[in-house]
């Protein structure tokens, strides 16, 4: 078994791994939270809750059932290569619903806002942590995908379509428009949560630095903090004089270790920092097909 053979299982182990964790979590939001107090979120739990509410079939069964005939139809319409870690995610999923139920029958806190409010960020954390290895929770992501095969509609926005009538169908089951107010707070707290988890630990950042000491700045860049650096030319319009320009991108986090270099290097540098929606590349993320 040769050395890189072995850190590929080991990286593939992590993967499933942490997709486990991440399924936990979020089936937790409905067993601790979400369920207790008849909250309705969205994709297919959240219409596996609303059948529950109101039939009292096991969240598991149609879950199940229900992922079962999209994975099928998924399997038909873009193949076989949809996700191994997305049928993975929620065959989790539905253990853990199967395993779980019943193991908090009275709500954990008495008020309803704060179990969606809370349900919604164990939730988003757990979905999170899921995206991070490449898996899915399936559901209204497999219909996105088949959707968007054949019509010109995003995918993010066939999502919320899915998640708004799933929502708006527990009405016919509780008859209250509160809990309704409910649902779309946890949808809304799941998808801030996402973002959140997702984007505070990877946000990036473009920095410009103008100063006379670029070479010094260059190498701390490149040296000590590990990014790449660009060193361009420019002009000063107002003074007419050229200047260097040094360009990196980094991770936020690192961003305070350049700037408290720059005070010691030279504290009259000009500098520009701004947030960046997204970085492929070496040190950052893949791009994906």
């Amino acid at each position: 078994m040769t050395q890189e053979y072995k850190e590929k299982l080991k990286t593939t182990f992590m993967d499933y791994l942490v997709i486990t964790f991440g399924m936990t979590l979020y089936v937790l939001c409905w067993t601790v939270f979400l369920i207790p107090a008849e909250i309705t979120g969205g994709g297919i739990s959240g219409l596996s809750a609303v059948i529950f509410y109101g039939t009292n079939i096991p969240i598991a069964v149609s879950y199940f059932v229900i992922n079962v005939f999209l994975i099928l139809i998924a399997i038909k319409t873009l193949g076989t290569n949809f996700g191994i870690k997305t049928v993975f995610s929620m065959a989790v999923a539905t253990f853990l619903f199967w395993l779980t139920p019943g193991m908090i029958t009275t709500p954990l806190i008495d008020d309803t806002f704060l179990s969606a409010v809370l349900g919604g960020m164990l939730g988003g954390a757990g979905i999170g942590i899921v995206f991070t290895r490449g898996g899915s929770t399936g559901g209204t992501d497999i219909i996105a995908m088949i959707i968007n095969k054949n019509r010109n509609i995003s995918p993010g926005r066939i999502i919320m379509y899915c998640d708004v009538i799933i929502i708006a169908s527990s009405y016919f089951v509780f008859q209250s428009p509160g809990k309704l107010v409910y649902g779309f707070v946890n949808m809304w707290v799941v998808s801030f949560a996402i973002d959140a988890f997702l984007n505070g630990s990877n946000a990036s950042a473009q920095i410009f630095i103008f100063s006379k000491n670029f070479e010094e700045i260059a190498n701390y860049v490149n040296n000590n903090v590990g990014r790449g650096v660009t060193v361009m030319d420019g002009t000063g319009w107002y003074t007419q004089q050229n200047v260097k320009i040094v360009m990196t991108v980094v991770r936020k986090r690192e961003s305070s270790l350049i700037f408290r270099k720059l005070k010691e290097i030279d504290p009259e540098a000009f500098i520009s920092m701004g947030s960046v929606m997204g970085v492929f590349g070496q040190g950052f993320d893949k791009m994906k097909h």
